[in-house]
């Protein structure tokens, strides 16, 4: 049998989701409360991997079992052993063959970012003080629907079998309080994809690139192009979707 897990994440104490030897990561963690809790070793598979640093408002991952599970008492028994950054929303049972990465259809992040110093959002939004145009974000951001060869913001060295992601949504949004707020929907991410997206945006709003620059910066499949990455803070994996 087959469960999913929906949970949410501060990714600020730990090096990424993926599970590695001595060192602090969400994936680790929640499969050692959960190995103790079952009384039996039980690995889970993430929807992806995110960055040190990153933070998941929804997050999806699946485990296997023998034997049947009462979701609601695990789900209650996991958030009261788990550490205060790591909350588990639901347990579920699904088909034995979905799979929490490779059946999502579509991923979305969300990038916080903000012009005031806010003692509140120090630990989920880059403070940038820099006045930005982001009519222009926008205009250089509709660009990211028209290609899918996404090289130019991919982290060099990866494991990635191909740099081809279909975007289908991009823009940013201005809070009311002045925080800006980017989303970006695709099937899929490159690691450091969006991070870097977001930098070359910034770059765009404060008028280092034009739009025109921008695009050609897609075109160029040239990491060297685009701008440094947007910080970890920031950068929220907020949705997978899945046809279940």
């Amino acid at each position: 049998m087959r469960y999913f897990i929906e949970l949410q994440y501060d990714g600020t104490a730990y090096f990424g989701w993926q599970r590695q030897p001595d060192t602090a990561t969400v994936q680790g963690t929640i499969e050692a409360k959960l190995s103790m809790l079952r009384r039996v070793p039980t690995e889970i598979v993430g929807a992806g991997r995110t960055d040190t640093g990153v933070n998941a408002s929804f997050y999806v991952a699946h485990f296997d079992s023998d034997v049947a599970v009462d979701c609601g008492q695990l789900a209650y028994k996991l958030n009261k052993v788990l550490p205060a950054d790591i909350a588990i929303l639901r347990i579920y049972e699904v088909a034995a063959t979905t799979h929490a990465r490779f059946d999502a259809r579509e991923r979305e992040y969300t990038y916080w970012l903000t012009p005031r110093k806010l003692p509140m959002r120090r630990f989920s939004a880059w403070h940038y003080a820099v006045d930005l145009d982001v009519e222009k974000m926008n205009e250089a951001a509709a660009k990211l629907l028209e290609y899918d060869d996404f090289t130019s913001f991919a982290k060099l060295n990866s494991d990635n079998k191909t740099n081809i992601c279909h975007v289908a949504h991009a823009r940013w949004e201005v809070e009311a309080d002045g925080t800006l707020r980017f989303t970006i929907r695709a099937d899929r991410f490159l690691r450091n994809m969006v991070r870097a997206i977001v930098g070359t945006l910034v770059d765009v709003g404060r008028g280092r690139y034009t739009v025109a620059e921008f695009e050609d910066i897609i075109r160029s499949r040239d990491l060297a192009r685009s701008s440094a990455g947007a910080p970890a803070v920031g950068l929220f994996l907020s949705n997978v979707k899945y046809d279940l």
